[in-house]
C-alpha cells in the first residue's frame, strides 16, 4: 500500500510553486532558483528540503499518485458499494483531480510528448503503471462477481478516461464558444464542465463495463 507523507507548510508551498513553474515553463526549463525565487525562498532550503530538482518533482508525482492509489484501494475494500458504483466514484474523483489540479496534469502532458526517454518520462510510466494495477484490481472484483464482462481492455478504456477529460480541459476555449457559454465565470464553468464529464463517461463506462 502506498504510504501517504506529511510534508510542513514551507514545503507544500516549494511544492505548490514548482508545479505552477513546471507547468508554464516545463521541468527543462525552470531551475531552482526559479522556484526559490518564486516561492520567497532561498535556494538551501530547497537543497534541505528535497536535495534537488529532479527529487522534488519525484515527490510531486509521488504525493499525487499515492492519493489516487489509496481511494482505489479503499474503494476495493468497501463493501457497501456496487463495482459499477466504485467506477462511478473513480470517474467522479478524476474527474475532479483533472478540474482542480489543471496545471499537474498539463506537466504530466507536456513531459510525455516532449521529454520521452528522460528520467522524468520513466517515471511517469513507472507511476501510470502503478495506478493502472490497482485500477485492474478493481475491475477484477467486478468481473469476478458477474457484474462486469469479462472481456475488458482496461488500458484503452483508461485511455479513454484520461483522454477524453484531458480533451476537455486543454481545449476548454473551444468548448466554451461551441456551447455559448463564453460569458459563464471560470468558478462556475468548472462546475459545468466537472457535471458534464462526470454524466458522459459514466454512460460511456456502463456501457464499456456491463452487460446491461
Amino acid at each position: 500500500m502506498a504510504v501517504s507523507m506529511e510534508y510542513n507548510d514551507k514545503q507544500l508551498a516549494i511544492m505548490d510553486t514548482a508545479e505552477k513553474l513546471f507547468a508554464q515553463n516545463g521541468f527543462s526549463g525552470t531551475s531552482v532558483r526559479d522556484i526559490a525565487q518564486e516561492a520567497g525562498v532561498n535556494v538551501a532550503m530547497i537543497s534541505y528540503y528535497f536535495g534537488s530538482k529532479e527529487k522534488l518533482m519525484e515527490i510531486l508525482f509521488e504525493q499525487k499518485s499515492n492519493k489516487l492509489t489509496l481511494m482505489v484501494e479503499t474503494l476495493i475494500q468497501d463493501e457497501g458499494l456496487s463495482y459499477l458504483q466504485k467506477v462511478y466514484t473513480l470517474i467522479d474523483d478524476y474527474v475532479e483531480r483533472f478540474v482542480s489540479q489543471q496545471a499537474f496534469h498539463k506537466i504530466m502532458i507536456r513531459e510525455q510528448v516532449t521529454e520521452n526517454g528522460t528520467v522524468l518520462a520513466k517515471h511517469i510510466l513507472a507511476l501510470k503503471k502503478r495506478n493502472l494495477s490497482s485500477i485492474k484490481k478493481l475491475i477484477s472484483g467486478g468481473q469476478k462477481n458477474g457484474e462486469f464482462k469479462k472481456n475488458i481492455d482496461i488500458v484503452m478504456m483508461m485511455a479513454t478516461l484520461v483522454g477524453t477529460i484531458s480533451q476537455v480541459i486543454t481545449s476548454q476555449c473551444y468548448y466554451r464558444e461551441v456551447s455559448n457559454l463564453e460569458t459563464m465565470d471560470d468558478a462556475d464553468f468548472k462546475k459545468h464542465i466537472q457535471k458534464k464529464l462526470n454524466i458522459h463517461l459514466k454512460h460511456l463506462f456502463k456501457a464499456v463495463l456491463t452487460n446491461e
